[in-house]
């Protein structure tokens, strides 16, 4: 009776980590890491299906411009060298600067680095920038921009278009203004990681 008691400690034992466990055996990840760290827990899987859901929440940010009745057409594009442009003639991303973020940060960050660049932030947790919303139940473009190798985001408002790019989530530069236009709306391009 002594001999599977014996064999179970042993087991235990072999799973077990190191006795010495302290503070220095933790780590901290930032958003961006711990999602390009561990994708499948935002995104379901790693699989063409988690692929797809990517750019699913890009479209979702750009149906839900319609169905509050800012945006007439919803273009998705699968371009030649493999990335996905999806644009809207909605309002548009705001791109000023967001006084919260940039206190936070302790920089100027405009609204648009911030809808690309952090999680929990967009205008859909309180009532006044959307009735209805279906991008709710996902994870956000942010997510989608983390796990992207590149991201071009291009915005019309406001009497002007405004560029933002990223790297692996990562802001190459600040938001620029890029010319004049008297449309509204907004054109993200993807290189998605396969």
């Amino acid at each position: 009776m002594n001999q599977p008691e014996e064999n179970s400690e042993k087991q235990m034992s072999s799973s077990k980590g190191k006795a010495d466990y302290k503070a220095a055996d933790l780590q901290h990840l930032s958003d961006r890491d711990h999602v390009r760290e561990r994708p499948g827990m935002y995104i379901g899987d790693t699989t063409l299906r988690g692929l797809h859901h990517l750019v699913y929440e890009v479209v979702d940010n750009s149906i839900d411009e319609a169905m509050a009745g800012f945006a007439s057409t919803v273009r998705v594009t699968i371009n030649t060298d493999g990335s996905v442009t999806v644009e809207d003639d909605g309002r548009g991303i705001p791109v000023d600067i967001h006084e919260q973020l940039s206190q936070e940060m302790e920089r100027e960050v405009s609204t648009l680095e911030g809808v690309m660049t952090v999680l929990k932030f967009g205008g859909k947790f309180q009532k006044g920038a959307y009735v209805t919303s279906g991008g709710l139940h996902g994870v956000g473009v942010t997510v989608v921009n983390f796990l992207s190798e590149w991201a071009n985001v291009e915005v019309r408002r406001d009497g002007g278009v405004f560029q933002q790019e990223y790297e692996r989530g990562v802001p190459t530069g600040q938001v620029r203004r890029a010319g004049n236009s008297d449309r509204n709306g907004t054109r993200t391009t993807l290189s998605l990681i396969r």
